[in-house]
């Protein structure tokens, strides 16, 4: 397969993982930005991928690296930042959509690994690929997993 045909279907296949990584690191304008980093970060590693892991842990990993990189060059003040979630995946139910709406605004308030680390719980991804796409130990994970959702409890109550 040519490269640009493999690089369009990863990009077709995993379009909603970029994503969802790219919209908890970037603030609303800069969504695209960032999602246009993760493509060219992704276009750069197609021939370097040795298949050592699954393609969406791999996928995981560039896009997560590429937006910390790419937030550490732009930095933001998270505290005062306003929510930015604007894709609702409970359009008929007004307080699942309130739900979710307040649960990406607390997570916008987290560090950059504690977002990775409840990102990917959030997906549904077990400790030891979270452990391999974020670079902690798999009881790390579990410890960083416990402590976030903490994390987050308190900050609801703020």
């Amino acid at each position: 397969m040519k490269l640009k045909e493999e690089f369009v279907e990863l990009v077709t296949r995993y379009k909603d993982v970029i994503f969802k990584v790219c919209y908890i690191y970037a603030e609303k304008d800069d969504i695209e930005d960032y999602y246009q980093e993760v493509l060219i970060q992704i276009w750069r590693s197609i021939p370097k991928f040795r298949g050592e892991s699954s393609v969406l842990t791999w996928i995981y990993k560039i896009s997560l690296n590429t937006c910390i990189s790419y937030t550490r060059k732009k930095p933001k003040n998270i505290v005062n930042q306003e929510p930015i979630l604007e894709v609702h995946l409970y359009e008929n139910d007004i307080e699942k959509r309130l739900q979710i709406d307040e649960l990406y605004f607390l997570i916008n308030r987290l560090n950059k690994l504690e977002k990775a680390v409840i990102l990917l719980w959030l997906e549904g991804r077990d400790y030891e690929e979270i452990a391999s796409i974020v670079g902690i130990s798999k009881a790390n994970v579990a410890v960083k997993i416990n402590r976030i959702k903490e994390k987050l409890k308190k900050l609801s109550n703020q």
